[in-house]
Order: structure tokens, then sequence, then C-alpha cells
């Protein structure tokens, strides 16, 4: 399995939904999890979304499915191996 590098591109707040149905003081979000991690890090090469949305192979923008609070993240897969900590 290879590293996958992840870049915050953009961390964002949905004020008015925000308002409207979070709770109080709510803010940016401070976590994130990914499938396309595990795709990119396992080296999958044909991903169904590469030409279709993505021009460059390796490379995934995607964001946290967080309706008031989204985190808009670049992925890439790297060529350095993981080892369990």
């Amino acid at each position: 399995m290879k590293k996958v590098k992840i870049t915050i591109l953009k961390t964002t707040l949905q004020e008015d939904l925000a308002k409207e149905y979070g709770v109080e003081g709510l803010s940016t979000c401070p976590l994130m999890n990914y499938q396309y991690v595990f795709a990119l890090a396992h080296g999958a090469s044909d991903i169904w979304y590469y030409e279709d949305w993505i021009k460059t192979p390796g490379v995934a923008i995607v964001s946290c499915n967080d309706g008031l609070r989204p985190v808009i993240m670049k992925l890439e897969a790297t060529d350095i191996e993981s080892k369990p900590e």
C-alpha cells in the first residue's frame, strides 16, 4: 500500500444552513475520512473518474459529506510505501 498526500484546498461553513440547523457556535470541520484515499493508496489506476471529471491520473478532488461545513481536498497518489505505525 502506498501513501496518499492530502492537501486541504478549502474549508467552508455554510453560514445560512449552520444558523438554521447547526448547534450554537458551529465552525469549520476539524475531521476528515475518505474512500478515494483507499483506492489511491492501493494503486488504482483505472478509476472511473479519470477523464470523466479529473484530468490527472493519481489525483482526486473530493469533499467531505458534511452539508454544513464541507472541506475540499486534493488527494494525490505517491510512490512512498506505507508502513504500520
